[in-house]
């Protein structure tokens, strides 16, 4: 499945400002849907490298109207909300979401509880440390099996919190407190966590790590390289990537998925 993303934020690394109005999101939204996104992710808190956190109010006023917005537009099409605040995917879920898609992995003490009653899905990220300082100089001893534990560990309390397993997925957080080392391991690592047994989204989209392996290319040039990324974790069995440029790796999935379906 592809999961188009809609920031809805003055400040996000690859397109911060370009969708904070509510009609211009929506028309994002319906043109990513006729593009082929079959899920659209709903953002109103950056979390890129350096960013500060948004108060509730905040981010609740950048998302509620869009999320109305889409579900007239695009009746149908599932909708998640990006946030780690348990209040906002409340409020998100009564306007319409159905997937809450948290990258600090159901730490707030209520998300669960929220996601349980709201009877949504929920996918579960890894993170280390907090966007403001998640870069700085992360250390890992082995980075796949430490973030497997952790999503393993975070699995577990979802469903002792009454989630049923069907509906958590995991997230091994591209660019969230990893390096360049990190990532490639990570992504290269992808059977370890489908081991857990849950699907695995993967946000490899317009990644730091992508510009520096291209020469530093900036975020909207990046395109080829994530559909290379793309490309890889498909093959390898990723069942969601999050991704900017819907139309374009929507046709790298489908190619990507027949070959890797031929004759199974």
């Amino acid at each position: 499945m592809v999961m188009g993303i809609l920031n809805v934020t003055p400040d996000s690394f690859s397109d911060g400002g370009r969708f904070f109005s509510e009609v211009y999101a929506a028309r994002h939204a319906i043109q990513m849907v006729a593009d082929g996104a079959d899920l659209i992710d709903v953002g109103g808190e950056s979390t890129r490298p350096g960013s500060d956190p948004v108060p509730v109010a905040e981010e609740l006023a950048r998302v509620l109207p869009v999320i109305g917005r889409v579900v007239d537009e695009v009746p149908g099409v599932p909708i998640s909300i990006d946030t780690r605040k348990a209040e906002v995917a409340a409020a998100a879920l009564d306007a319409g979401a159905s997937l809450v898609n948290d990258v600090s992995g159901g730490t707030d003490p209520a998300m669960f509880d929220v996601v349980r009653e709201g009877e949504a899905a929920i996918v579960l990220m890894h993170m280390k440390g907090e966007p403001k300082t998640m870069q700085e100089a992360p250390v890992y001893g082995d980075v796949v099996a430490e973030v497997r534990g952790y999503l393993r560990e975070r699995v577990e309390a979802a469903e002792f919190a009454g989630i049923e397993a069907e509906r958590i997925a995991v997230d091994p957080g591209i660019g969230f407190g990893k390096d360049l080392e990190d990532n490639l391991r990570l992504m290269r690592g992808l059977d370890a966590l489908l081991e857990l047994g849950r699907p695995v989204l993967v946000g490899p989209s317009r990644k730091r790590f992508i510009g520096t392996l291209l020469g530093d290319l900036p975020p909207e040039q990046r395109v080829e390289g994530t559909a290379g990324a793309v490309a890889w974790l498909v093959a390898r069995g990723a069942h969601i990537v999050r991704v900017h440029d819907v139309r374009e790796m929507v046709r790298v999935v489908r190619v990507v998925d027949a070959l890797a379906r031929a004759g199974a």
